[in-house]
């Protein structure tokens, strides 16, 4: 019984990291980032999403774990390209 009462409590818990989080990204002025998603997995915290810089990542990695530094968070942050192509697409 004890074992069922923390996990629901950690769960909760994880639902409310996950939504601080959300808002210190969506609400940083420095960042203003809402396409990070926060996954829990077994050993943490997971941020998944696409970004347009490697700077960008490494900022939002670095505020997370700036304001959540008791927590194992990985990042699956992609880079996406933000610049239009300079070469033309060949399709076949």
């Amino acid at each position: 019984m004890t074992e069922h009462h923390d996990v629901a409590t950690r769960r909760a818990t994880d639902e409310y990291v996950a939504a601080e989080i959300h808002r210190l990204l969506a609400e940083d002025p420095d960042v203003a980032e809402q396409g990070i998603t926060v996954v829990r997995r077994e050993l943490g915290l997971v941020l998944h999403g696409e970004v347009e810089s490697v700077q960008r990542r490494d900022e939002i990695l670095r505020r997370v774990a700036e304001h959540f530094p008791e927590l194992a968070v990985t990042s699956d942050i992609g880079v996406i390209r933000a610049h239009p192509p300079t070469e033309i697409e060949q399709l076949p």
